[in-house]
């Protein structure tokens, strides 16, 4: 697992332990229920088919950049995504013994972990938002900075 200066600035926004924690027993419970579809070509075919909840991807993926369109999509889709930091854990979550990078918990008409999933939305959109506060206060303290300089 990374520690946080290992991981790449990339992998934004990542999940904290306890957010992690619950992403991952989600995720186990959405494979369980048949709701999880593993790997990013597959991520991929759920955001474009319209069915994805929330996507959640490894910081640790090597390189990176093989599943950097994923967030793009996601925006595009308007579709919440999370980093976690092991595709170790996210694999063994999804019932694999293999790792996985990115993994869609996809939508099912009458499912139970609904109100899990909205929980988990709303979560990711709250970490999504608390750092665009912190992008906003830093690029203020830069402009304020610039300012009195001038």
């Amino acid at each position: 697992m990374l520690t946080l200066s290992q991981v790449n600035p990339k992998a934004y926004p990542l999940a904290d332990a306890t957010l992690t924690k619950t992403i991952l027993d989600l995720v186990q419970q959405a494979s369980n229920y048949k709701q999880l579809r593993k790997g990013a070509n597959e991520a991929t075919k759920t955001l474009n088919r319209g069915i994805a909840e929330f996507i959640v991807m490894a910081a640790d993926a090597e390189p990176l950049e093989i599943i950097l369109h994923l967030p793009l999509l996601c925006e595009d889709k308007n579709v919440p995504y999370v980093f976690v930091r092991s595709k170790q854990a996210l694999g063994r979550a999804c019932g694999v013994s293999r790792p996985v990078i990115a993994t869609s918990v996809t939508i099912k008409e009458g499912s139970q972990l609904k109100p899990q999933i909205q929980s988990v939305q709303m979560a990711i959109e709250r970490l999504l938002v608390k750092g665009e506060d912190k992008f906003q206060i830093e690029h203020n303290f830069l402009f304020l900075v610039f300012i009195q300089i001038v």
